[in-house]
């Protein structure tokens, strides 16, 4: 190998071997993910892909990149914004609810205006705190 005479880049060497060793790792689990996650290839499709890319790992990874890299992206962006929807949906649900705080406020308005007693606050507002 490429200057082991000296230990400073035999060590530079051997983080570089595994940090490549790491990032294909990286790239197997994405590739098996995106070919499980690819809801438009049928299960012949990718019994073949995953057969390939087990029996041959840097040609079944590097072909599949070439052939199914821009739908990656694709199904990347579709998830995210499904992901983005759903948190916003639950966000504007919880915001309008207003919280315990909004809650015990229109207790103590109902209390004022007479419409419940002292012990039906009491009981109310017990709940609220406990949940």
């Amino acid at each position: 190998m490429l200057a082991y005479d000296y230990p400073l880049m035999g060590a530079f060497w051997t983080f570089l071997w595994f940090f490549v060793w790491i990032v294909w790792i990286m790239l197997l689990f994405r590739i098996f993910g995106d070919i499980f996650r690819n809801h438009e290839m049928s299960g012949l499709a990718k019994a073949a892909w995953v057969i390939f890319t087990i029996i041959v790992p840097f040609l079944g990874v590097f072909v599949y990149l070439i052939a199914h890299g821009k739908d990656m992206g694709r199904r990347d962006i579709e998830q995210a914004r499904t992901q983005q929807q759903a948190f916003d949906s639950y966000v504007k649900d919880v915001a309008a609810t207003g919280g315990s705080a909004d809650e015990l406020s229109k207790l103590a308005d109902l209390k004022q205006r007479g419409v419940i007693n002292d012990s039906e606050f009491e009981q109310q507002k017990a709940k609220i705190l406990a949940s």
